[in-house]
């Protein structure tokens, strides 16, 4: 992606502002005593014994991660987005599901990405699956085995169903808790995936390559968070089409 066309992603850009940051509680970090220091860069101060994040070094942070999602879709690739916790679940899910990109908020399947090709073979009898059931192949079957092919395809369908439509390994991985998804982020490093999360002030930021200091616990500030992340993203289309497009009608 050229320079110019980083400025115009940039200048396109959608952010709360602090105040609203604050009063979703995205300035809230945990107690001083279980802090990461590599996050003191990012810390304003203390209150309770709790540390407190700089909100407007968290918009610069959100902001420049916004412009690498922005351009990650830009180029047409795509972002696998990681929520297990339960307050960011069903967000997650919302989230990817309009943006249409992949999306894991149940468990992480251990070789998502380090072993995708197994992970494809098990996606494909999935679909073999579904498709024998739709077509009506299943009734030569008697009642229990066509019972446990449908408890196969539910708990399939429970592990997998954000990765179905992936068919090749996502560009980008999006997380919301740098502790309770770490086997996501050792995955993504190992096959060179480069990782944006949100980073509470007991994550170590230095393992991802776009942090947003920020609360990653609070209802509030995940919602309003992955909003902005939403909202800044539904619009990008792929550049190349656009350039195609204008080069047909040129």
């Amino acid at each position: 992606m050229t320079d110019e066309q980083k400025t115009q992603i940039q200048g396109e850009l959608k952010l709360p502002s602090a105040q609203e940051l604050f009063e979703a509680g995205v300035h809230f970090g945990h107690r001083t005593s279980r802090w990461h220091p590599k996050m003191e860069q990012y810390i304003y101060g203390t209150r309770n014994n709790v540390h407190i994040f700089d909100l407007e070094k968290t918009l610069a942070k959100m902001a420049e991660a916004l412009v690498f999602l922005q351009g990650v879709l830009a180029r047409g690739g795509s972002i696998l987005l990681a929520g297990t916790k339960p307050a960011a679940k069903n967000f997650i899910k919302e989230a990817a599901q309009e943006l249409g990109m992949p999306y894991v908020s149940q468990r992480w399947l251990g070789g998502t990405l380090t072993n995708f090709k197994t992970i494809t073979k098990r996606l494909q009898y999935l679909k073999n699956l579904e498709e024998e059931e739709k077509s009506g192949a299943w009734e030569e079957y008697v009642k229990k085995e066509k019972l446990q092919l449908r408890k196969k395809m539910a708990k399939l369908n429970q592990q997998m169903e954000g990765i179905k439509g992936l068919v090749r390994l996502p560009e980008t991985l999006f997380v919301v808790d740098v502790k309770v998804d770490n086997i996501a982020i050792r995955e993504a490093k190992r096959v060179g995936i480069p990782v944006v999360a949100i980073c509470d002030t007991n994550s170590d930021p230095s393992l991802i390559d776009y942090p947003i200091p920020a609360n990653d616990d609070a209802t509030p500030a995940l919602k309003i968070i992955i909003d902005t992340i939403v909202q800044n993203l539904k619009e990008v289309k792929p550049i190349e089409i656009k350039a195609e497009k204008q080069k047909e009608g040129g």
